[in-house]
């Protein structure tokens, strides 16, 4: 659909969600979703539990373990598999390195009508 000189009149329906979603920041938190399943992926469910992603920056994925045990597993033995299943599950965002650090692990947040 096109539109008017000006810049005014109708606009695609494609064009106006589009700017939606980036300004509501829908596609960000699409992305994280997908990073989180992938994740899943590359290191099982208990290693999910164990750990906590953090933001992806200038290509690094930080990424915080429970125990130093689990940070020597994973970035020792398991890094490379792990990059190597989130590039291919998550093209869109440009992963070149994982960060690991000890800390605490927030406890996953349940849906309010399991509370």
């Amino acid at each position: 659909m096109t539109t008017s000189s000006g810049g005014r009149g109708p606009k695609a329906l494609g064009d106006v969600l589009s700017n939606l979603f980036a300004e509501r920041g829908y596609g960000r938190l699409q992305a994280v979703g997908e990073l989180e399943a992938a994740w899943i992926l590359a290191v099982g469910d208990a290693g999910a539990r164990q750990t906590q992603l953090g933001g992806v920056r200038r290509g690094v994925l930080n990424v915080t373990v429970a125990h130093p045990a689990l940070l020597e597993e994973l970035s020792s033995f398991q890094k490379t598999q792990i990059l190597a299943i989130l590039r291919r599950e998550v093209p869109g965002t440009p992963i070149l390195d994982i960060r690991f650090r000890v800390g605490p692990i927030s406890p996953p947040s349940k849906p309010d009508n399991l509370r």
